[in-house]
């Protein structure tokens, strides 16, 4: 698909894998027996003439499928009618995807009140959205930092959650930096980016469940709405009186069923749409409750749920794990441009010389005033000086893990300065390693670790 500044695409287009490389129509999509996009027929003609899947054999689409959407219309394009429900489109496809990111450019914030419609239908999916701050490499630091403030300030506006939606800031496209100053910040926000994607694929089936509990949750409360209007109706004469009247106090009949039945309000469905869907139905057509039924759900939700819960789990950890690969995703995982490397504890790698070994006689003069017995000291006396760096126990306890090499309790001379090496990393603002990296053991304990 062709991809510019301009708005390019009224479309939504679905990109997924395929042997051979082509593009399908929207109208033949929705009758394909092997896509998921059979429901999407109730949308009508205006919506499958703008809806393509384009495919290709690609390995990142192996185990994953995109869906982008149309570019957001904003200004007087907004009055322009798209010819089918934008927003119940999106609403469809949020309750079936894994993850949903929404795109804004750094130098061009505002949000559109097609937009905002937009973020409030995806409502009870925020837990599946993010937020990409894109083109950040156009702008100065200070201005950044204020488009940042400015964005989460709109957010949060409009998303009403009581956590903040994980901000992803970088530049996403292949071309060199035009303001460089944030490269770090931008390859670590990437890397946490592709790292939130990667891991789509592993808890895939426990969403799939949580989806199917969701679901069973809102048929209950369905069946106690429309059995209860059911009730309340009239046999014979002033049936669409007791009708409007019933609508009209929905809210009531909510709170009744809340009270009776110990439900959740967050289960019910929204009150102005349930008001406007029950306008155009005849309720004498409306079934009674049928209590077997609920109990079957009930006994699914309590039992069979839990059951299947510990199955896949137990296929989880006897299968590979599964992770998007490919693509983007394998540029930066492996070689000297992967995020990190030759930093922190990475810094020396390909060095020939043991790195501790340039600050070494400095650290040296510091080991000798702790009173060394046959060349080493106590764990006490390292503890009163490795506690000048004000880093807490739990991190001082983790670099003392890994500095003493021969698990004595002491530390030797080259122990000692690979102890005050790791508290540099870290106050350098660095993570620390789970293992020591084979390039920061002393020269004298390389032996021993073969």
């Amino acid at each position: 698909m062709r991809i510019g500044p301009e708005p390019t695409t009224d479309s939504f287009i679905a990109v997924m894998y395929g042997q051979v490389e082509g593009i399908i129509p929207g109208n033949a999509l929705v009758v394909d027996p092997k896509k998921p996009f059979r429901k999407l027929n109730a949308f009508g003609n205006a919506f499958l003439n703008r809806f393509v899947c384009a495919q290709l054999p690609n390995p990142v689409l192996e185990s994953i499928s995109v869906i982008d959407t149309p570019g957001i219309l904003s200004g007087e394009k907004q009055r322009i009618s798209r010819g089918y429900d934008f927003a119940a489109v999106l609403e469809w496809f949020a309750e079936r995807v894994d993850r949903i990111i929404l795109l804004f450019d750094a130098h061009k914030l505002d949000i559109s009140d097609e937009f905002s419609e937009v973020i409030k239908a995806l409502k009870n999916h925020e837990d599946k959205m993010r937020v990409v701050l894109n083109k950040a490499d156009q702008i100065e630091t200070q201005q950044l930092m204020r488009v940042y403030g400015a964005l989460m300030w709109s957010l949060g506006k409009i998303v009403n959650t009581p956590e903040v939606i994980r901000v992803y800031i970088g530049s996403f496209w292949s071309h060199p930096l035009l303001i460089p100053d944030n490269r770090k910040l931008f390859e670590a926000e990437e890397q946490d980016l592709f790292r939130d994607i990667q891991s789509l694929p592993r808890n895939a089936a426990l969403r799939k469940l949580n989806d199917l509990i969701k679901r069973a949750r809102l048929a209950k409360v369905h069946a106690y709405i429309i059995s209860s209007l059911k009730k309340e109706m009239p046999s014979v004469f002033g049936k669409d009186n007791k009708k409007k009247e019933l609508v009209n106090n929905l809210a009531e009949i909510y709170g009744r069923i809340e009270r009776e039945h110990q439900i959740s309000p967050g289960d019910f469905p929204n009150l102005k749409r349930m008001q406007d869907q029950l306008q155009a139905q005849d309720f004498s057509k409306f079934q009674p409750l049928k209590s077997k039924l609920l109990e079957v759900v009930d006994d699914m939700l309590a039992h069979d749920i839990a059951q299947l819960m510990v199955l896949v789990r137990q296929e989880e950890t006897q299968r590979p794990v599964q992770m998007v690969k490919g693509g983007a995703f394998e540029g930066t995982l492996h070689g000297p441009f992967g995020h990190g490397y030759g930093e922190g504890a990475g810094e020396g790698i390909d060095d020939a010389e043991w790195v501790v070994a340039r600050d070494k006689p400095m650290y040296d003069e510091i080991f000798y005033t702790l009173s060394p017995v046959d060349g080493k000291i106590t764990g006490a006396n390292a503890k009163k000086e490795m506690v000048r760096s004000k880093l807490p126990n739990s991190v001082l306890g983790k670099i003392w893990k890994l500095a003493d090499i021969d698990k004595d309790g002491m530390l030797d001379d080259e122990e000692f300065a690979l102890a005050n090496h790791l508290i540099k990393v870290k106050l350098e603002g660095h993570e620390l390693p789970n293992e020591l990296p084979a390039h920061l053991l002393p020269p004298s304990k390389r032996k021993m670790a073969e």
